[in-house]
């Protein structure tokens, strides 16, 4: 992350260079008209240093300028899309040292070529304020790179997890909530009020708040058991593993830094590996992948024995698999639906080892109706409404795309609630030697085939029963080539 001694430093060699630049004054000029070495002013203009007051008194006299003007923050018009990146948030928050990128060596690049750069970042920022990014779109993105590095599995943490349970003598697997509940009061101080969120009910999905204040950890009611085993694993992880900047509530806020964003990564991959060890969980889906046939109902009893959420066994799996099972090309989607008339919503997203099909589409086209992601919630709207628990349902698919990829996807879906939406979570393992070789049912000719697409506007399978929307791409694309065709050989007439 840059400092805001590196951003000064840097602003002040930008500005230096483009007034000497301006005055039509060579580096070696210069630096004979300030008594300084040509060197020295080299590492002022690539902002590696910054010079004391009489050199800048020296410098301004050179170039013309005022003291105050040569050592203000603001950059020229033509730089100023540069100075607004180094002075914004996203470049002091972003975790450059952690993707293996020094912080100096950014600067080097901006500073020896202020102009391309400008033009560079230019064109990110209108890109960003062309599909509305935020910030918080940036960490995100980069936490899904950071889990991209590492196939999504981190031993440190795994282990944290396996000694939190031996320090504190808790049953495994899993530990009983009622034992996590203890070690927040007991260890860190906490107080539980399952009473505090009652007139709160108006804000949906929020499921906890902590008041650090007080310590007080405030719990929405009716969460089934899966719900709070998670929202205490995820207090116990802040708490054990020191992570001092984290969200307050458990639902999804702008956020205020990358390490926020990051730390409650950290948590809930803790959270995961509490209550859904490692060992045990590996020896389960290896007994599950051993099966000749898709049995979807061992599935749905491996749900029910660990008692927790179907997004959390699916992304809990997604740790694994790479590591243990050498399945390394993989996605994992999380689609919301908040009533039957909403659109699908794909709130949740990572692909390991490339861009894999499905993806996200930030164009507000409509997702390929063929996906069992949709299909699934689809299906569950057709189900009378639940009395009681939500109803879940899930499935496999081989889906068949364009390009070639095949991937088999298995989704688990819950119907919505009056607070909460539909969700489907799927997790697509590309078709290939290793999927067949660790997966043994995979071949299972029960398991429904389907040809897919992206959206419905970049579709062409005729006839399709599903179809949500006209392909307007498509026919874009073929009126494009018709042009191109006609000037093609309108250029090549003789």
């Amino acid at each position: 992350m840059l400092s805001h001694g590196q951003v000064v430093r840097l602003i002040f060699g930008l500005k230096l260079r483009e007034l000497r630049q301006e005055r039509g004054l060579t580096p070696a000029e210069m630096a004979r008209a300030c008594d300084v070495s040509v060197s020295y002013l080299n590492e002022i203009e690539k902002g590696k240093k910054y010079p004391k007051a009489d050199k800048i008194l020296s410098l301004s006299k050179v170039l013309g300028v005022s003291y105050d003007q040569l050592v203000s923050l603001t950059l020229s018009r033509r730089l100023e899309p540069i100075s607004e990146l180094l002075q914004s948030d996203l470049l002091k928050e972003f975790p450059l040292e952690m993707f293996g990128l020094d912080p100096l060596r950014i600067v080097e690049l901006i500073a020896n070529a202020p102009a391309k750069m400008n033009a560079f970042i230019s064109t990110l920022f209108e890109i960003a304020r062309n599909y509305e990014m935020r910030q918080e779109n940036f960490f995100l993105a980069a936490l899904r790179s950071f889990q991209e590095m590492h196939d999504n599995y981190f031993e440190e943490l795994e282990q944290d997890a396996r000694t939190f349970v031996v320090e504190h003598n808790l049953a495994t697997p899993p530990p009983d909530r009622a034992e996590l509940e203890r070690v927040l009061t007991e260890k860190y101080g906490y107080t539980l009020d399952r009473d505090g969120l009652r007139e709160y009910a108006h804000l949906g999905r929020l499921r906890s708040v902590f008041q650090p204040k007080s310590r007080r950890l405030l719990l929405r009611q009716g969460l089934s058991g899966a719900q709070e085993g998670f929202v205490l694993g995820r207090e116990v992880a802040f708490n054990y593993l020191g992570l001092k900047d984290r969200p307050y509530v458990n639902a999804s806020f702008p956020v205020r830094s990358f390490d926020e964003v990051l730390n409650n990564f950290k948590a809930s991959y803790f959270a995961g590996a509490l209550l859904m060890d490692e060992e045990t969980l590996v020896r389960d889906l290896t007994a599950l992948f051993a099966a000749k046939t898709w049995q979807p109902a061992d599935l749905l009893a491996l749900l029910t024995r660990y008692d927790v959420s179907p997004e959390m066994f699916m992304q809990r799996i997604t740790n694994l698999l790479p590591r243990h099972f050498g399945l390394q090309s993989l996605f994992f989607l999380r689609f919301d639906q908040a009533n039957a008339s909403a659109d699908y919503r794909l709130t949740k997203e990572l692909h390991l080892s490339r861009l894999h099909n499905p993806h996200g589409n930030e164009l507000h086209e409509h997702y390929c109706r063929r996906w069992i992601s949709v299909r699934l919630l689809a299906e569950l709207r057709q189900q009378p409404p639940a009395t009681a628990a939500p109803a879940y349902t899930l499935g496999a698919q081989r889906s068949r795309y364009p390009n070639g990829d095949e991937y088999l996807c298995l989704t688990l879906a819950r119907a919505g609630t009056a607070t909460e939406p539909a969700v489907s979570v799927t997790v697509g393992l590309l078709c290939d030697d290793t999927l067949n070789q660790k997966i043994r049912f995979a071949a299972d000719p029960a398991i429904m085939h389907k040809e897919v697409n992206e959206t419905c506007e970049r579709c062409t399978i005729p006839d399709c029963e599903v179809r949500a929307a006209a392909p307007l791409e498509v026919e874009r694309r073929q009126r494009q080539q018709e042009l191109q065709d006609a000037v093609a050989a309108l250029v090549n007439e003789a």
